[in-house]
């Protein structure tokens, strides 16, 4: 039985995901079961997995499965009690998962546990946040924020824990997609999601509080299969879904109304 099962949802990645579980093979103190969902990549990510990471368990969907989705597919077939989800542009540090999962099995009040995030450059990244609120959300995503910047600058603050570098340990609400340890049990994401929110939408679901453990450190190549202005529509359209989900229908269509100027203008910028 394995300590540990990695879960990595691989779309057209295949060099970072080479590097990923390469860093994986070369983690330390665990037994880990990896499992690579690959959703119809068309770079040979599949066909490098099976030559040279024999020990991966090698899952080829026929069609994009997405994040939400193909992350399901690997937790339900994940064999051991605590399982990572893990984005295919990280390289995670020898001694990190060790980390994490003896702070989980330590410390069972929590829902779940990160890393700290490093770009390439070493900068920390700022993950691990409260719960958005629908506030949050209309300054955020709306031309509300526009018109409020002030409003928005100190709720977003709020939101991401403006006063906190990262560099410490600390108890958060929600953790991110990129880097997730929960108990296997715990864990399942919302299927009408498709790459975002998924996570707000576990840290509402289990409402207990995660942990933020600075010492176990993860490379992360951010955005590295999502840039593109397709991504960009798709996270308006996992908002929404989100929005009506935990705030209702009234109150997603307002969101949806005022988000629409926003939208006109990014895609006038990406043209």
């Amino acid at each position: 039985m394995p300590d540990l099962s990695v879960v990595i949802v691989s779309y057209n990645t295949r060099d970072l995901l080479r590097d990923c579980l390469q860093s994986l093979r070369e983690s330390a103190g665990l037994r880990l079961e990896v499992i690579v969902v690959d959703n119809a990549s068309v770079d040979g990510s599949a066909e490098m997995v099976r030559d040279e990471f024999a020990e991966v368990v090698l899952l080829e969907q026929l069609i994009n499965t997405w994040y939400c989705g193909g992350n399901n597919i690997g937790i339900k077939l994940a064999t051991a009690e605590y399982v990572l989800l893990l984005n295919p542009d990280t390289e995670v540090a020898p001694d990190a998962l060790a980390l994490m999962h003896r702070f989980l099995l330590e410390n069972p009040d929590y829902a779940g546990v990160t890393a700290q995030l490093r770009y390439p450059d070493g900068e920390i990244q700022r993950t691990g946040s409260e719960i958005p609120t629908y506030l949050s959300l209309l300054l955020d995503y709306s031309v509300l924020g526009y018109l409020l910047p002030t409003a928005r600058r100190r709720v977003h603050d709020e939101l991401y824990y403006a006063d906190w570098d990262r560099q410490s340990d600390r108890e958060v609400k929600v953790i991110p997609g990129s880097c997730t340890l929960m108990r296997r049990e715990d864990l399942w994401l919302d299927d009408d999601l498709l790459l975002y929110f998924p996570e707000d939408s576990l840290a509402r679901q289990h409402q207990k509080s995660a942990f933020f453990l600075s010492a176990a450190k993860i490379k992360h190549h951010e955005k590295s299969s999502t840039r593109s202005w397709f991504a960009t529509g798709i996270f308006f359209r996992d908002l929404m879904i989100y929005s009506r989900k935990q705030h209702g229908s009234p109150k997603m269509l307002l969101l949806w109304l005022l988000s629409r100027p926003v939208v006109a203008l990014m895609r006038l910028k990406n043209r």
